[in-house]
């Protein structure tokens, strides 16, 4: 017996307004005081009305749109009620059966070659605004905490069709939706800070070798709660796929439905409770919030919508020549690719001004800029920020003068090993790379005489290994090339020094 996975994902992503969802206090929760942001209608107190933050509904309607999503001409909020210490109210502002975005989808692209899909279409059931609770610290001796500072920050949820087949199409949509967050502009999406969490549903079904269905088409499905991390996404769903595929093949398959936690310390999910239906929550209609009237609000948001990361990264292959991975690397975060693209725009017209280059020509040398550019920011540039603690909203170098420092070394004016105390300096000071190249004296030496002599003394100082050579040992050509750009501190052009040596030892 075969059996396909089947997994849908619901995620809350935490908007980053300036209040929270129905209050005025301040949508902040880290590095404050326990309970200092906190008010009567955030802690539910008798008497208080909540109002709706209109950036958080405008917030969310931008999301339901980049998914695809059709947009209520109404929507209301309920109450889902529930009692756990972190809920104040012992019920929680939602949304049940009217959200204001449903029937989307998203097109996804799974960036690995041997996934059994590379490319899917993930159906989006409905997105739609709630309220977040407090949050519980478990100390010593068996006493708990809660801190209702996190309690009423607007939240969105994404409820996704069971579309999924694999742990990472899984972890590749997650990723996808915080990428789309952020280019957004309505939350980081860190998963690590909580600001985006998962739920994953999982069951099996049994299928013939083509794929069909042989049986029901869903199952008991299993829900793993809170996951916090891509990586523990991918290890909580693989566990479990494996955990309910043993008790398929025992006879003794899941026959309702459970919810379960992700315990990373044993690598294993823990059974919690039984899952709860909508009638357990006994939804009812909000009454201090009337029927919310979104006409209209869709289509002036739509205008405002920016181009998305799938597009853009699609743009950067077919425009600047970039590789796939490449694209998707540098179109993680929107300020990055504004910056990618404020550059390419540089390097644009730098080869306009090149002379005597055939459309032949210009076409192959951008796909070389393309990839050099690509290889400085991710190999070179990402890592010295990363060193030195840098944000890209905080470097000094503008995409001005880092297309210009790409042309320095395309044009071969300083190599590799001087390209990166070039670049170590920009990131320091943002001065022009052409001015620290002259005052520095970074610039490649390509003065034939200069290296001719130095090429001599070189050889001369090492006549043992110039006889091996010349008896067949030519590998020490790389020895010497090397004894040479130490001679420089790494200013020669390696090309030249090669040519030399070779005249000199084959001669």
């Amino acid at each position: 017996m075969r059996l396909e996975p089947v997994i849908g994902l619901e995620i809350h992503i935490q908007l980053k307004t300036v209040t929270k969802m129905f209050c005025g206090c301040k949508a902040r929760e880290e590095a404050l005081a326990p309970n200092t942001h906190v008010c009567p209608v955030c802690m539910g107190h008798p008497g208080a009305l909540p109002v709706p933050n209109e950036t958080a509904l405008r917030d969310g309607i931008l999301m339901g749109l980049a998914l695809g999503c059709t947009i209520a001409t109404q929507t209301k909020f309920d109450r889902k009620h529930y009692f756990y210490p972190d809920l104040p109210k012992a019920y929680q502002i939602s949304q049940f059966d009217l959200p204001f975005a449903s029937k989307g989808s998203l097109e996804l692209e799974i960036p690995d070659t041997t996934a059994p899909r590379q490319n899917m279409t993930v159906g989006i059931t409905r997105v739609h605004l709630e309220e977040d609770a407090g949050k519980l610290f478990h100390g010593e001796g068996g006493r708990s905490f809660v801190d209702f500072n996190r309690g009423g920050i607007p939240l969105i949820e994404i409820v996704t069709e069971p579309d999924f087949r694999t742990p990472q199409e899984a972890k590749v949509f997650l990723q996808e939706l915080r990428t789309i967050a952020r280019f957004l502009g309505i939350s980081d999406a860190d998963m690590e800070k909580g600001h985006l969490r998962c739920d994953a549903n999982v069951s099996l079904r049994p299928v013939d070798e083509k794929g069909d269905v042989t049986g029901e088409r869903f199952y008991p499905k299993t829900e793993i709660k809170n996951i916090n991390s891509f990586r523990f996404v991918e290890r909580a769903i693989t566990f479990e796929i494996q955990r309910q595929t043993k008790l398929w093949e025992a006879g003794n398959p899941p026959i309702e439905e459970t919810t379960r936690g992700w315990n990373e310390v044993k690598q294993t999910t823990e059974e919690q409770r039984s899952k709860e239906a909508a009638n357990d929550y006994r939804y009812f209609p909000e009454p201090d919030i009337p029927l919310l009237d979104l006409a209209g609000i869709a289509d002036k948001l739509l205008a405002k919508l920016p181009e998305l990361p799938a597009r853009r990264r699609a743009r950067f292959v077919e425009e600047f020549g970039l590789k796939k991975e490449d694209a998707r690397t540098l179109c993680e975060d929107a300020t990055w690719a504004n910056y990618v693209e404020a550059v390419f725009a540089e390097l644009a017209t730098w080869l306009q001004d090149v002379e005597d280059l055939s459309e032949d020509q210009v076409l192959t040398e951008r796909h070389k800029l393309a990839n050099l550019t690509a290889n400085w920011m991710l190999n070179r540039l990402k890592g010295l920020m990363a060193d030195r603690a840098i944000d890209i909203r905080t470097l000094k170098i503008t995409p001005e003068d880092f297309a210009e420092f790409v042309t320095l070394v395309a044009t071969r004016k300083v190599n590799q090993a001087t390209g990166v105390k070039l670049l170590t300096e920009m990131i320091e000071t943002g001065a022009d790379p052409s001015h620290i190249m002259e005052d520095k004296k970074m610039g490649t030496l390509e003065d034939v005489e200069v290296l001719s002599g130095i090429v001599e003394r070189v050889l001369e100082g090492h006549l043992e290994e110039v006889l091996k050579y010349q008896q067949g040992k030519k590998e020490l050509l790389a020895f010497f090339i090397g004894l040479v750009m130490k001679e420089t501190e790494g200013s020669a052009d390696a090309a030249a020094v090669r040519n030399l040596l070779l005249v000199k030892l084959e001669t």
